[in-house]
């Protein structure tokens, strides 16, 4: 079997800025993380490959040279190899050509029986990527998985959350799943691991690499959403303590609100 884990690199901060032009996040400085999210993904595919046969898990991810110590994690956890999708064209993408760009280094990268991507990235937080790469490439899936309960060569089986109820479904193979947070307990990088892979084994494509590829549909050009403002949220340290009884302090709270137009 052979499954593709989709990670990505994410600012381990809040205090990031924003390109003013074009309104995409300055990572250049930043100190970055493995996108929480993606390490249950991570987490759900070793499993898998713990308990069948035959399984090898590649990594890959989308960003510049900064994000190899992101994949080099992904192979310290148990994945076999990874791949870094880097090139100046694929830079400003929205998430229908961050999909596009996934879907075309998937493809690059050899056949896959099964995707799992994190539900969702701390920085985007769209959860769009995982889907609209499955749509892209014509498979089945599904989003908010909490647990792969059986799988084998033709299907997969899993519990996922839905907004009023649990519901368990089969699919066909091949398909994407998008791993919900808390589905399992990540383990740590292996220090053993660690000691024996190379640091340079992280393969690095560019969009010159992948065959068949609209370069009109990379990067920031390519996207068709466009960020018309952004701006960090004001900070508001004022406050007002009331040490009154409970009834005083509950009507002044209340002219507040009311003086305010909250109420």
């Amino acid at each position: 079997m052979n499954i593709v884990v989709c990670v990505k690199q994410v600012p381990s901060t809040t205090q990031v800025e924003v390109d003013p032009v074009t309104g995409v996040l300055k990572r250049d400085g930043v100190s970055s993380k493995l996108n929480p999210y993606d390490l249950f993904a991570i987490e759900t595919s070793v499993r898998i490959k713990e308990k069948t046969e035959n399984t090898v898990v590649k990594s890959i991810s989308m960003g510049p040279p900064q994000a190899i110590p992101s994949l080099l994690e992904t192979l310290y956890m148990g994945t076999d190899e990874a791949y870094l999708l880097s090139d100046r064209k694929f830079a400003g993408a929205d998430v229908h050509a961050t999909s596009y760009a996934l879907k075309s280094g998937v493809e690059k990268i050899g056949d896959f029986d099964l995707i799992i991507c994190g539900k969702q990235t701390t920085d985007g937080d769209t959860a769009q990527v995982g889907p609209e790469m499955a749509e892209m490439l014509g498979i089945e899936h599904v989003t908010n998985v909490l647990s792969v309960d059986e799988i084998d060569d033709k299907s997969v089986t899993v519990t996922i959350n839905l907004d009023d109820c649990i519901q368990t479904q089969k699919m066909k193979l091949p398909c994407l799943i998008a791993i919900d947070k808390d589905a399992c307990t990540p383990r740590l990088p292996s220090y053993k691991r660690k000691k024996a892979i190379d640091k340079d084994c992280v393969k690095v494509i560019t969009a010159n690499d992948l065959e068949n590829l609209d370069e009109n549909r990379l990067g920031l050009k390519g996207s068709p959403t466009q960020v018309e403002r952004i701006f960090p949220p004001e900070k508001n340290s004022d406050k007002q303590m009331f040490n009154e009884s409970g009834e005083n302090s509950a009507k002044k709270i209340l002219e507040i609100l009311k003086s305010n137009k909250l109420v």
